[in-house]
């Protein structure tokens, strides 16, 4: 089967940086931190008292108050970011073939902030089963794709990948993969996310995942430095329009970049931990260059995952000296997370979207807030510290890695 060329034609993005691409991207290539104090709850007995929230994200100037209360804050981020990402297109919805344009969409946890305000509402209530019709509809992971495909009429495949933190990366590989193999010619893909509430900061409080530096919030997350001690939480939305090649060409689309290989596996190692050799990343690296057919030392850019904790911030760089060898040291490496906080499931989305600005502008966002080299990790390698850097790139790879041992990576190409 020949296969088909896959494009990326539109970018949506509602982040802690800003609300647009635009100001996402200003925020990366100026380093700026999106952590602050929680603003959502009282967050004073927790252990952790910040994260990196969207900033005067407010529903009612997207969407009618009666319709805002049907949607959780996630499928809220997932709209806002994908009406960016549509415009941004120049799609006519009237002359694209609608059944064969649909929507996969990631989201790790869904509907947290609804399942937690319907079970509190139920625990201090008077014992009797009172729940909102729309508790179930908010609440599961899929919805997010079905408002999409409702709002825009996209008829073709619908529904969500949930793989924790590789969540949207595993949407838009599967876009990619419909596309490519003529299932389908437009894709709406990209995740969202919205955990910034007693649950989320609970939950990953007790798992010790998350930084505590309250003292310090602007510097908590600090990607492969000595003294990191956890990722920040984050929120918000990514979205991508995926095309096939001449579908693009032939309505005079403009074209950001080309997806031209994707990787996939497992660590098949720990719950929640990473193959301490980063056994896993590799592979998946390795599956995407084998896929786009290329060699190793084509990659000019990898968006690390680059959480900020003690294990993945020693296990990824290790896995990308194990398979690049010398060229390593010669690939710009960010973690775009130092700026942005850990978006969960909506993490590959925004990060995809920084690789392909990365491409565009030849212009690699900075990792901020690194203050002491670690031993444990090869610091001969160029992590991009402090301040964006020019170069030009031709081929970017964007690492996603989730729970579970869900391990993701997407190469995307000049045009």
């Amino acid at each position: 089967m020949t296969k088909r060329r896959v494009v990326v034609t539109g970018l949506g993005a509602l982040t802690p940086l800003g609300k647009t691409v635009s100001e996402y991207w200003d925020g990366l290539i100026n380093g700026v931190s999106g952590a602050n104090a929680i603003t959502r709850f009282d967050a004073s007995k927790f252990k952790t008292q910040f994260a990196c929230e969207l900033k005067n994200f407010d529903p009612n100037e997207h969407f009618d108050r009666k319709e805002a209360r049907k949607l959780d804050p996630y499928t809220q981020y997932a709209l806002v970011s994908t009406e960016e990402a549509i415009k941004d297109s120049g799609l006519d919805l009237e002359k694209i073939d609608l059944d064969r344009a649909g929507v996969i969409w990631g989201s790790g946890i869904g509907g947290l902030d609804t399942f937690i305000a319907e079970i509190v509402n139920f625990s201090t209530g008077d014992g009797n089963p009172r729940f909102s019709p729309f508790f179930i509809p908010k609440m599961i992971a899929d919805i997010a794709a079905g408002h999409i495909s409702i709002k825009y009429g996209f008829k073709g495949p619908n529904y969500s990948t949930v793989s924790a933190c590789a969540s949207s990366a595993n949407s838009m590989i599967d876009a990619y993969n419909y596309i490519r193999f003529g299932r389908a010619d437009v894709f709406i893909t990209g995740g969202s996310e919205s955990a910034i509430n007693v649950g989320g900061i609970g939950g990953f409080n007790a798992m010790h995942a998350i930084s505590t530096r309250n003292e310090d919030f602007k510097t908590a997350s600090r990607p492969f430095d000595k003294d990191r001690d956890g990722f920040v939480l984050g929120e918000g939305a990514g979205t991508l329009i995926f095309e096939e090649y001449e579908h693009a060409k032939a309505r005079g689309a403009r074209i950001y970049a080309e997806v031209v290989g994707a990787g996939l596996s497992a660590d098949a190692y720990h719950m929640t931990s990473p193959h301490p050799e980063g056994e896993g990343a590799r592979k998946s690296m390795l599956n995407a260059i084998n896929e786009a057919g290329i060699d190793p030392s084509e990659i000019d850019h990898i968006n690390t995952h680059g959480t900020s904790t003690p294990l993945g911030d020693i296990s990824e760089p290790k896995a990308i000296v194990a398979l690049f060898g010398e060229h390593a040291y010669k690939i710009s490496i960010n973690s775009t997370k130092s700026m942005t906080g850990h978006l969960l499931g909506a993490a590959g989305a925004i990060e995809a979207i920084a690789s392909i600005l990365a491409i565009r502008n030849s212009l690699v966002p900075p990792t901020i807030n690194h203050f002491t080299d670690d031993p444990e990790i090869d610091n001969r390698l160029d992590f991009t510290y402090g301040k964006a850097k020019k170069r030009d790139i031709k081929y970017a790879l964007s690492n996603t890695f989730g729970f579970g041992g869900h391990n993701a990576s997407i190469i995307f190409k000049k045009i």
